[in-house]
């Protein structure tokens, strides 16, 4: 069975308030024309202690936002900075979403209630800060797709219909509207470390480190490490070991982010904020997601390159406070820990027992060339030759040190393998849009979890949050 969120107890822990004085403004959410809910987030309620309340009390919470008990009082929007495909950008911050709460999980993981579409902030611009009812649906999509393939990603929690009616200058308008609540580690992005760096503010730069080692914990930089004991050095080393991962779980996935700015990089290493995403419909490292990225910049096969881009730009803006020769150590290991994801989490979706050698590589290898091949893409391969089934060639020899993995949950002897390509995404849609039907929506996700059973829980290193 795949990682399960375990029933737990509601518990408040507003810790952001240690911070919130200079990392956030209070705001207020939009009063909105109407609030029906659409999707509610039955596995992940109960990890957070909130399956007991009705979906009336739900919708009050989540589309009203009444404050949830002994937590934040008022919602607070997140202050950064930001390189946006690589131009830096002081002039962005949540302008269209807030921190609405922050709780516990049954493992004492600090979890933060986040939103999107909620209404206008101190940093919209000319925005309007709402959400399209399609964005919200594209989310769901997105996030119970990568939490079915392993990958570190937030939780739509809840996806809530407001009754407004949104112009769009990239698709047809006008649009219905909708507020998302997400559930994931935190919202420090590597933009949040930015802001306080070209703002010199030195000690809230460090105090933001302090914060997130206290509340994203995770283990010591290697004992050859230089400058091992620096706040700063820790937390660049636990952030460059969860974003190789995230890297590597995008690049097994098939999933292309689209928008791998600075501003969209959580430190916990979890994956949000999906915009213009895409699966590879065939593998092809220079496919991209978004229209208006003209360079290719975050296609597929460059976002590794991007996440460690990023992960540069957290090692700039610590190195007034750290040393650079340690800051530069560390980012050197981005490399070898990517790899290593890769191996781990290709054999596990792959159904066989990784090795740890160089045989690994050479499966990588013989598997990307199948792809092209065949001209398929990784759903369809992952599904055929699970466990070494039907593989022929060099993909087959391989394959023949390695030990298969259990396979006999019934998902593996269907007929197809369930994918997320955009056709569907459009089709889900117009089911919505045109009958207001939405259990085929319902149907995907259901299908989508069964898939993740069927995969089982990914390899994660020490220190996944």
């Amino acid at each position: 069975m795949p990682s399960q969120p375990q029933a737990a107890d509601y518990s408040a822990d507003p810790v952001i308030l240690e911070v919130a004085a200079w990392l956030a403004d209070p705001v207020k959410a939009a009063d909105f024309p109407k609030t029906e809910l659409r999707f509610r987030n039955d596995r992940w309620d109960k990890a957070v202690g909130l399956d007991g309340i009705n979906d009336d009390k739900f919708t009050t919470y989540f589309g009203h936002f009444e404050p949830l008990p002994d937590n934040l009082k008022e919602p607070l929007a997140m202050r950064y900075h930001g390189h946006q495909f690589r131009t830096y950008n002081p002039d962005i911050g949540d302008g269209r979403g807030f921190l609405f709460g922050q709780l516990r999980d049954g493992s004492g993981r600090l979890l933060d209630f986040g939103t999107k579409g909620s209404g206008t902030t101190p940093y919209s611009r000319t925005a309007d800060g709402r959400l399209t009812l399609k964005g919200g649906v594209r989310e769901i999509l997105a996030t119970e797709m990568l939490e079915a393939l392993g990958a570190n990603t937030s939780k739509t929690f809840a996806i809530i219909e407001t009754g407004e009616e949104l112009q769009r200058g990239d698709e047809p308008s006008p649009t219905r509207s909708a507020v998302m609540t997400r559930l994931s580690h935190g919202h420090i992005r590597i933009g949040s470390f930015q802001r306080l760096a070209v703002l010199e503010e030195e000690d809230h730069l460090r105090a933001l480190i302090d914060y997130s080692l206290k509340h994203f914990p995770g283990p010591l930089p290697p004992e050859d490490a230089s400058g091992r004991e620096e706040p700063a050095i820790i937390l660049l080393h636990q952030v460059i070991e969860r974003m190789a991962d995230l890297a590597a779980s995008y690049m097994v996935a098939g999933f292309v982010h689209g928008v791998l700015n600075t501003d969209n990089m959580n430190i916990s290493g979890e994956s949000f904020d999906y915009g213009p995403w895409r699966w590879l419909p065939s593998w092809a490292p220079g496919f991209t997601a978004a229209y208006f990225d003209q360079t290719g910049l975050y296609a597929f096969g460059r976002q590794p390159e991007a996440i460690h881009w990023n992960c540069g730009q957290l090692a700039i803006s610590f190195s007034q406070i750290a040393d650079r020769d340690a800051l530069v150590g560390a980012l050197e290991r981005f490399g070898p820990l990517y790899q290593e994801a890769m191996a781990n989490r290709w054999l596990w979706r792959l159904g066989v027992k990784p090795k740890g050698t160089e045989s690994d590589t050479k499966v990588l290898e013989a598997s990307e060339q199948t792809m092209r091949d065949a001209k398929i893409g990784p759903d369809e391969f992952f599904f055929q030759y699970r466990g070494g089934r039907d593989a022929t060639g060099a993909l087959a020899d391989a394959l023949k040190p390695y030990v298969t993995t259990d396979s006999d949950h019934p998902y593996w002897s269907e007929g197809a393998p369930v994918s997320m390509l955009i056709d569907e995404v459009e089709t889900l849609w117009s089911a919505i849009a045109e009958r207001d039907d939405w259990q085929p929506l319902y149907d995907k996700v259901a299908a989508i979890r069964r898939m993740g059973e069927a995969l089982g829980a990914a390899p994660v290193p020490a220190g996944h949050l």
